[in-house]
């Protein structure tokens, strides 16, 4: 038997709303993520090897990835990753699933889920600025159009001239700017959405110059040493996670505002309770912070699964 492989093709043909809805639902069904085992770490002479395993009740899945850190010196991505998926009953695997379209397509879609309340109230077109133009940060622009309309885009990076942005969609034609273009505080100024989809270590923006009613998704790091929103903002916002008990121990943009005590760590809103309706209601400034968890990348690898399956029987 030859085992079916979906192809980043495949992964993202489910598309944004597809992979935000199916988290939803997920967790509105009674999915905990506090259940999910921890990341592992391995260090191999490259570089790391992650290993994020997940069990659901159709199925159990595990995806690797490897950090190359020298591989920017090669021309290859810095991030290479596969998504296996079983059978849960029988534990035999189902299929694979390219990991790097897997975690671009999954992270969005849960910063959309722990902003969704907030989204759908949201009048206007929405102007978006986003820290990074890598395939989070675009993808997070693609997950955005699907949720809300969207006015001005603005991309800032360290070296603009080396962005290449899509010819098409929602991220085509948007403004880049370099983090030290005097534009970049302008466009904080009037943002709705802010996104930081980065590898920095230390926060990307003021938070003085965001509004009183702006939406931040932070997601690029998964330590407690780095954080790319600063304590100021985080201790202004009504902070959502993925999960308590993660936030504390890998997403330093909690850790850090807990440490300082600018958040308390009771006051954390569980992406669980967004998705149920038992939280969302709150005015003024949101912080959907994520690290990423495997159990978001088997439920998307399942609709990624169950949409593939459906598109190939309608054909």
């Amino acid at each position: 038997m030859t085992l079916p492989h979906l192809d980043a093709a495949a992964v993202l043909a489910l598309g944004p709303a597809g992979a935000s809805d199916a988290m939803q639902q997920a967790l509105r069904d009674g999915l905990d993520p506090s259940a999910t085992v921890p990341r592992s770490f391995v260090d191999v002479p490259a570089g790391e090897l992650i290993v994020m395993p997940a069990a659901g009740a159709r199925h159990v899945g595990v995806k690797l990835v490897g950090v190359a850190p020298g591989n920017a010196a090669r021309g290859l991505p810095r991030i290479g990753a596969v998504f296996v998926l079983f059978d849960a009953e029988t534990m035999q695997p189902v299929a694979t699933l390219d990991g790097t379209a897997l975690t671009t397509l999954r992270t969005p879609a849960t910063s959309i889920v722990g902003l969704r309340p907030w989204l759908r109230r949201a009048e206007g077109p929405q102007r978006v600025v986003v820290f990074g133009a890598g395939p989070q940060g675009v993808g997070h622009v693609d997950a955005l159009a699907a949720e809300v309309t969207l006015g001005a885009v603005t991309f800032v990076v360290r070296t603009p001239g080396r962005v290449a942005l899509p010819s098409e969609g929602p991220a085509a034609g948007a403004t880049v700017l370099a983090t030290d273009d005097p534009g970049v505080a302008e466009a904080l100024r009037t943002a709705d959405v802010v996104v930081c989809a980065t590898t920095a270590r230390t926060p990307v923006f003021d938070s003085s110059l965001l509004g009183g009613h702006v939406l931040v998704a932070a997601v690029g790091s998964h330590e407690a040493e780095a954080a790319e929103v600063d304590v100021a903002f985080a201790g202004s916002a009504t902070v959502v996670v993925e999960d308590v008990a993660t936030a504390l121990r890998e997403c330093g943009d909690v850790v850090q505002a807990v440490a300082a005590g600018a958040v308390v760590a009771a006051d954390l809103v569980p992406l669980a309770s967004v998705a149920r309706g038992e939280a969302g209601a709150s005015a003024g400034r949101v912080l959907f912070k994520g690290s990423g968890m495997a159990w978001q990348d088997l439920v998307v690898a399942e609709a990624v699964l169950d949409h593939a399956r459906a598109t190939t029987s309608s054909h």
